[in-house]
């Protein structure tokens, strides 16, 4: 089984980040929300994997207490 990455594996960070900020560019609050989760979605059916999806969940979960 994997295991969750959270080390940088992007080779320009910046750009992937622009990316997601420019997707959400003109959309509505919810629009963008429904944006988010259709990408989550996707992602995480790119993982395929129950265990990291786990992890990365309680990883977020954690990063928002830490807030």
């Amino acid at each position: 089984m994997a295991e969750l990455v959270t080390e940088n594996r992007f080779g320009d960070p910046d750009r992937a980040f622009r990316r997601l900020i420019e997707a959400r560019r003109g959309l509505s609050p919810v629009e963008a929300a429904a944006l988010d989760a259709r990408l989550v979605l996707l992602l995480a059916n790119h993982i395929g994997d129950d265990r990291v999806l786990e992890q990365a969940i309680a990883a977020a979960k954690a990063a928002m207490k830490a807030d």
